[in-house]
């Protein structure tokens, strides 16, 4: 189910995404509109595109928010694997990703206050790397 439904949303996503899907929306908003002067602007010529535009927003969140969350997911799953791979990189960072906002922007403020001061050189700063528990204590 996963599988099939991952596929599914990926190729609705993909072609929701393309020129060519935006013209044919903008082109049936354009014959409804058309059409108006032929229903007298009725309450049910508004009601189909209210009701078609409504449910396919409906859908299309949700395809979207999958979406987002496979591309965060395997963002992540990259950067911890970068993170892990680098010699002086923090590995204590894996998995931060799971600490609520304010911890996180706590973190990000305290890497912040460390870079103050220290001069560009490229990312070889002699500087000692600060633990994750020694971040989270300076918060």
């Amino acid at each position: 189910m996963d599988q099939t439904f991952t596929r599914i949303a990926g190729r609705i996503a993909y072609w929701a995404g393309q020129p060519i899907t935006f013209v044919l929306a903008a082109s049936l908003i354009v014959v409804w509109a058309i059409c108006g002067p032929l229903f007298h602007y009725s309450d049910t010529w508004q009601l189909v595109v209210n009701t078609s535009t409504t449910i396919i927003t409906f859908l299309m969140v949700f395809l979207i928010q999958n979406s987002q969350n496979r591309d965060g997911a395997a963002m992540q799953a990259k950067l911890d694997e970068l993170l892990r791979a680098v010699e002086k990189a923090r590995e204590q960072f894996i998995g931060i990703e799971h600490l609520t906002d304010g911890q996180i922007e706590k973190i990000r403020k305290v890497l912040e206050d460390e870079c103050e001061g220290q001069p560009n050189d490229g990312g070889r700063s002699t500087a000692p790397h600060t633990s994750m528990k020694n971040l989270l204590s300076r918060l």
